[in-house]
C-alpha cells in the first residue's frame, strides 16, 4: 500500500511540473493580440496631437524668421535710408544689390536666405501692401490661405487664421 502512495505522489509531482512548465511558457495569441489592440487605440488618440504640435512649432519657427528678417531689412534701412524693394529683395540683405552706397553688409550671419520650416522661399514685397513690406510665408501648402499647418504667416499680422486671404 506504501508503495502505491508513492508511486502516486510521484506521479502527481510529475504532472504538476508538467501543467507548470506550460503555464510559463509564454503569452497566449489573445493576450498577444489584445496588448497590439491597446497599443494601437493609444496611437491612435495620441499621434494626432503630437503632430499638431510639430505643425504649430514650424509656424513658431516661421514666425521668428520672420522677425529676425524684419530686423535685419531694418538695418538695411538704417545704413541705406531705405528698405530693398521687391526687385532687389532678401538678397539685397546679403550682397550689395548694386552701387548702393553705404551699404555695410551682409546683415544675415548665414550666407543664404532662409527657407520657411515647410523648405519654401519667403515671399517679399516692398512697397507692402501693410507697410513699408511684407514677408509672407504661405504655410506648409505653399499657396495663399489655408487651415491649420497651411495658414499663411505674414510680417504685419503673425499667423492668418482661416478665411484670411492674402494676396500674391
Amino acid at each position: 500500500m506504501r508503495i502505491q502512495q508513492v508511486e502516486g505522489i510521484q506521479a502527481w509531482q510529475k504532472a504538476k511540473v508538467r501543467t507548470s512548465h506550460r503555464n510559463q511558457a509564454g503569452f497566449t495569441l489573445i493576450e498577444l493580440l489584445v496588448v497590439i489592440i491597446i497599443i494601437g487605440l493609444l496611437a491612435a488618440l495620441v499621434g494626432p496631437k503630437l503632430f499638431g504640435r510639430v505643425g504649430k512649432g514650424k509656424q513658431a519657427a516661421a514666425q521668428a524668421q520672420i522677425e529676425l528678417l524684419g530686423a535685419a531689412l531694418d538695418n538695411f534701412r538704417l545704413d541705406i535710408g531705405r528698405y530693398p524693394n521687391s526687385e532687389e529683395g532678401l538678397k539685397a540683405l546679403l550682397v550689395n544689390p548694386g552701387a548702393v552706397e553705404n551699404w555695410d553688409g551682409p546683415y544675415l550671419k548665414k550666407q543664404e536666405i532662409p527657407l520657411d520650416p515647410w523648405v519654401h522661399p519667403y515671399v517679399y514685397k516692398s512697397p507692402g501692401e501693410h507697410g513699408d513690406y511684407d514677408i509672407i510665408s504661405y504655410g506648409g501648402d505653399g499657396t495663399a490661405g489655408g487651415d491649420g499647418e497651411n495658414q499663411d504667416i505674414v510680417s504685419w499680422a503673425g499667423i492668418k487664421r482661416a478665411g484670411e486671404r492674402v494676396e500674391q
